[in-house]
């Protein structure tokens, strides 16, 4: 059974309870957590789910409703507010205990919605970068998105809080990008030889970029390179031109923070979890 922010097996099956060390016909198998999941660091893969809050979780999915009715046990969750903490029962390697999970919203890799009044962009000598989000793909058609870019708007996962799908979505034709126009709605992967973790770090690797070129690496090993001063030289102009009055949104004015850290995840290729429906996990437990 696969539920919003959960994925889960459901237990009917007594070879696989008998496997997991489950004495009684009860429990759904957790089969992964999210990365930015408050479950991520409660529960792990291979846990069984026993009860919530006290009340019995049967290995068909199930909770008690009313006289001898049962409902799948998501509903539970249903009755929560985000910040509400919730106790499970869990069973792990055949031992039992208790454990509390925080609920809270899922991070998405790509938003449903924009904060703010306007979309986060980026714009360096007319390449204008944002990160990928639903309006944006609302707004281009799927043949000018793409498959390989719609897959991982649907199924991938964030490994880190922060972390976006960073998109090259259109270039301003001048003289200093000449060969790039046609370029858009193409993943920026890298930029110098390191791996983009969002937007705003893409404007301060830019910012701090003492090299003689801009290198930008995309899916599908599409490179595109500046010269560094000639770009930014040919900026201000494009910019008026076009009538755009600042190089990049509010947001990216602000000092870059790293939410990442020296997480492992810097390690990992961002944006490119397996495309599966089935390996979505307890994410901020059932929300979505």
């Amino acid at each position: 059974m696969t539920m919003k922010g959960m994925g889960n097996t459901l237990l009917e099956n007594p070879a696989l309870r008998a496997c997991l060390k489950v004495q009684s016909n009860e429990g759904v198998l957790v089969r992964r957590i999210e990365p930015t999941s408050d479950a991520h660091s409660v529960l792990k893969e291979g846990d069984v789910i026993v009860s919530l809050d006290d009340v019995r979780v049967g290995c068909e999915g199930t909770v008690p409703f009313r006289t001898n009715e049962h409902i799948a046990f998501r509903y539970l969750i249903s009755q929560k507010f985000a910040g509400d903490v919730a106790e499970l029962g869990i069973i792990r390697a055949g031992n039992f205990m208790k454990v509390q999970v925080a609920l809270n919203p899922r991070v998405h890799l790509v938003p449903y919605y924009i904060d703010g009044d306007q979309p986060s962009y980026l714009i360096i000598a007319g390449f204008v970068f944002t990160p990928l989000s639903e309006p944006l793909i609302d707004e281009e058609c799927e043949d000018s998105i793409g498959l390989k870019l719609l897959a991982k708007a649907h199924y991938s996962l964030a490994k880190f809080k922060g972390e976006q799908i960073v998109v090259l979505s259109q270039v301003l034709a001048n003289e200093v990008n000449i060969g790039y126009e046609d370029m858009s709605n193409q993943q920026v992967l890298k930029f110098n030889g390191t791996r983009i973790k969002n937007s705003g770090h893409l404007a301060h690797l830019v910012d701090s970029c003492k090299d003689k070129y801009l290198v930008f690496e995309f899916e599908d090993n599409y490179v595109a390179v500046l010269e560094r001063e000639t770009a930014s030289g040919a900026s201000s102009s494009i910019l008026k031109v076009y009538g755009i009055p600042s190089e990049r949104s509010s947001d990216l004015l602000e000092p870059y923070v790293d939410s990442l850290g020296d997480n492992q995840a810097i390690d990992q290729d961002f944006g490119d979890s397996p495309v599966s429906n089935l390996q979505i996990g307890i994410v901020s437990l059932f929300w979505a």
